[in-house]
């Protein structure tokens, strides 16, 4: 009896070891994340606030309600905190196709066909270009086929994740390339998911840039993104390069921060797979991404207000110092609403940070729309856009005294309104300075 008692506590405190050793190993990963995403949290708390037009609550000592108190939700949500919505479409439209003025069946006209087959089809109404053999390459149609990615841009595409049944399931890769044969990579991201597991993945590979020995790969799978998977709908995918660094983003989740990656020059596109529907649609290509390691505006210190340097200046600064003004296609609201998307704050919080560092400028806050619907639907909504940003930098902090909405509809075009891509210049926001 003895033996056995005394191998049962040696068990026990095994047990107890393996036990404590995992948890001090995960609250080490935690801190280690809370520490690299504490300024992202900040960030992020500044922009609910300000959707929500909302200002912080002061309890009864005058600090904020529940300063200082981590709840055990946010313990265990840690990882998930990794997770940045810190995606910015560039500001200039270089290609853009949701294939809806294309006939149904026939190969979309602004796209290259490499190998295997493409044609437009639906998925409940909407159109999209479906591959239809096992193994198919294609690339958008640009005026230079060897080199036309700038050395800063943004991708964007949706894809559907059908349902479980016969065929189900996804699988794109998105190849970057380099002048020369069209197997010639910089690197590629993949995306496969499958109903039948059902199981979602990816990859990626990169040659590194600078002149830097090796390659940047690795895996993501089904348990780290899974929460940002939509089964059944669309889901948005979007690339953010950046010289170097390299982003990768699902339904506006960040999965792959890549510090060092070979800048590419063209693109290919990959579908294959026995699936029922395999394509994308609502394809954007634009010049331009959000400022490699920008400092966020809620974060620049005193030191940096005051007197900032030249590689600090803001976009906004320099447009508004060269032409009085500031327009942006990077602030998004939900379709046919004034509701603003999370995404579009980044921007916002950009053009609040100028007026706090200059108080006594004012300005007219112009909400702009393409012409697609009529002047008594555009004109309204182009206000109360309008109106929404302002109340955004209010909730920043910026004096309304300061602000003037107002609500030009389509009738001042920048663009062709014929073209897809002049509408999405003409869908903008304009800071003009008073």
């Amino acid at each position: 009896m003895k033996k056995i008692a005394i191998l049962v506590s040696a068990l026990v405190l095994a047990s107890g070891l393996a036990s404590a050793q995992g948890t001090l190993s995960r609250l080490k990963e935690r801190a280690k994340n809370a520490v690299e995403n504490n300024i992202g949290n900040k960030i992020e708390k500044g922009i609910n606030d300000a959707l929500d037009g909302k200002k912080k609550d002061k309890d009864n000592s005058g600090k904020n309600a529940g300063e200082g108190a981590v709840s055990g939700d946010e313990i265990a949500d840690a990882d998930a905190q990794n997770q940045k919505n810190d995606f910015v479409r560039g500001g200039e439209i270089l290609f853009v196709d949701s294939f809806d003025g294309e006939q149904m069946g026939e190969f979309p006209s602004k796209w290259d066909l490499n190998e295997g087959g493409a044609e437009v089809a639906t998925i409940d109404g909407k159109k999209y270009l479906s591959f239809t053999d096992d193994y198919n390459f294609v690339a958008p149609l640009m005026t230079n086929m060897e080199s036309y990615l700038p050395d800063v841009f943004t991708l964007e595409w949706d894809m559907f994740c059908s349902k479980g049944g016969e065929f189900g399931g996804s699988e794109l890769e998105v190849i970057f390339m380099k002048q020369g044969s069209w197997n010639d990579r910089a690197g590629s991201v993949s995306f496969t998911y499958r109903s039948d597991n059902p199981d979602a993945y990816g990859s990626y590979r990169f040659e590194k840039a600078n002149g830097a020995n090796g390659e940047a790969n690795g895996v993501f799978e089904w348990n780290q993104i899974k929460k940002f998977v939509k089964i059944g709908q669309w889901n948005h995918f979007a690339v953010s390069f950046n010289q170097r660094a390299f982003k990768y983003y699902i339904n506006g989740n960040r999965v792959i921060n890549l510090p060092n990656a070979k800048a590419p020059e063209r693109l290919l596109i990959w579908c294959g797979g026995n699936y029922k529907y395999k394509g994308i649609t609502n394809v954007v290509l634009a010049a331009g991404a959000k400022d490699l390691y920008e400092r966020q505006a809620t974060d620049l210190s005193e030191e940096v207000k005051s007197a900032p340097s030249a590689s600090e200046v803001s976009a906004v600064e320099k447009a508004i110092a060269e032409t009085g003004k500031f327009v942006t296609n990077n602030i998004l609201f939900d379709t046919g609403k004034a509701t603003l998307k999370q995404e579009s704050m980044i921007e916002i919080m950009r053009v609040a940070q100028y007026m706090k560092n200059n108080p006594t400028a004012r300005f007219e806050v112009q909400g702009h729309t393409d012409n697609q619907g009529s002047d008594k639907i555009n004109d309204p909504l182009s206000q109360q856009r309008a109106e929404a940003i302002v109340k955004a930098l209010e909730g920043l902090g910026v004096d309304g005294f300061n602000l003037k909405a107002v609500g030009k509809g389509s009738h001042e075009p920048v663009a062709d309104n014929g073209t897809e891509e002049g509408r999405a210049k003409n869908r903008r926001v304009e800071f003009i300075k008073k």
